[in-house]
């Protein structure tokens, strides 16, 4: 691994773990909202993340906001939804805190928000079991009401805090 590789990698991690700790603490809700919203614009403006032309770039430019990715590889792209998953080891695994992963994927929010959709966790590295996430992601202003996300499903209502 090089230097830059390490130094990256290290970051995420740092940042991961940082977030996490913040997202787990609900007094600290607004924090991390604006911590994560913040490291999102620095990503975006760093890697020029733009507007999608279509559901394919609206992948790739979410896909953009991370160091590999092979770590957030595309799975499917239907007519409507861009389907993915999320490696990155989470510090949130395994801990049942769903509603602390929702916080801290204000991160992709934002990235996918300036590309021009909405993003949306469907099962989480939080829930036991789970080694990563499954996302998706579709147009701005297409509905959503068929994808229930991660902390709204009745098996993922405990807080884990």
């Amino acid at each position: 691994m090089t230097l830059k590789n390490s130094i990256i990698k290290h970051s995420v991690q740092s940042i991961l773990f940082i977030s996490a700790w913040m997202a787990r603490k609900e007094s600290l809700n607004t924090v991390t909202e604006m911590f994560m919203s913040s490291i999102a614009r620095a990503i975006i403006k760093s890697k020029k993340i733009r507007e999608a032309h279509n559901l394919e770039d609206l992948g790739k430019q979410w896909q953009r906001g991370f160091p590999s990715s092979k770590q957030v590889p595309i799975k499917k792209i239907t007519t409507d939804t861009v389907y993915a998953e999320i490696h990155t080891p989470c510090p949130l695994r395994d801990t049942g805190d769903i509603h602390a992963c929702y916080r801290m994927m204000q991160f992709d929010r934002e990235v996918v928000k300036k590309a021009g959709g909405q993003f949306i966790v469907l099962s989480s590295q939080a829930t036991l079991g789970n080694t990563f996430c499954q996302v998706a992601m579709r147009r701005k202003g297409m509905s959503i009401s068929d994808l229930t996300p991660a902390h709204k499903q009745p098996n993922n209502s405990q807080s884990g805090a």
